[in-house]
């Protein structure tokens, strides 16, 4: 089980994030497609499409896992006004984030396997090789849960490279 991790989380302050996009998912497989096409088109739009690909490997694995672990048999009763599954990407200067809720208070665990070729159990560690960090906190307030996010850092926008 992972302690509740904010470590290099970037504040979650509206007013400073650069961009923000979320949408609901429904608890069903299919909300993975729909993460991913909703990821292509937020990365699109803040013309950062040359990092779709880990950030898509990323926000699969981080849906897949709410969708697999993170839901009950009655989550989808839940009702309209709280879908069970949110993806949030969210970016900031020189950071992106995506981070997904779940309806469950279990803390996301890493499974320790040295099967690569099995087919399921190595979310986590994708999540860890393709993102600079990530981790999980419980919601707070009326909503209930927890959030699982992933972190990239972003290049600064005309820097150059460091001559040695």
């Amino acid at each position: 089980m992972l302690e509740p991790l904010r470590q290099g989380l970037p504040p979650l302050d509206p007013a400073a994030v650069s961009d923000a996009a979320s949408c609901a998912l429904p608890a069903r497989y299919e909300a993975v497609r729909e993460a991913r096409r909703f990821t292509r088109r937020t990365l699109d739009q803040w013309d950062m499409g040359e990092r779709f690909d880990d950030v898509c490997l990323v926000v699969s694995e981080l849906v897949t896992n709410a969708l697999r672990h993170g839901l009950t048999a009655d989550t989808s009763c839940a009702g309209p006004h709280e879908p069970p599954v949110r993806l949030h990407l969210m970016r900031w200067t020189e950071r992106l984030v995506c981070a997904v809720r779940d309806p469950s208070h279990d803390s996301p665990v890493a499974r320790e396997t040295d099967d690569f070729s099995a087919e399921s159990g190595r979310g986590l560690f994708l999540v860890d090789s393709f993102s600079d960090s990530w981790g999980w906190h419980p919601m707070a307030g009326a909503l209930s849960g927890k959030v699982v996010w992933a972190l990239f850092r972003l290049p600064r926008t005309g820097a150059r490279p460091h001559a040695e």
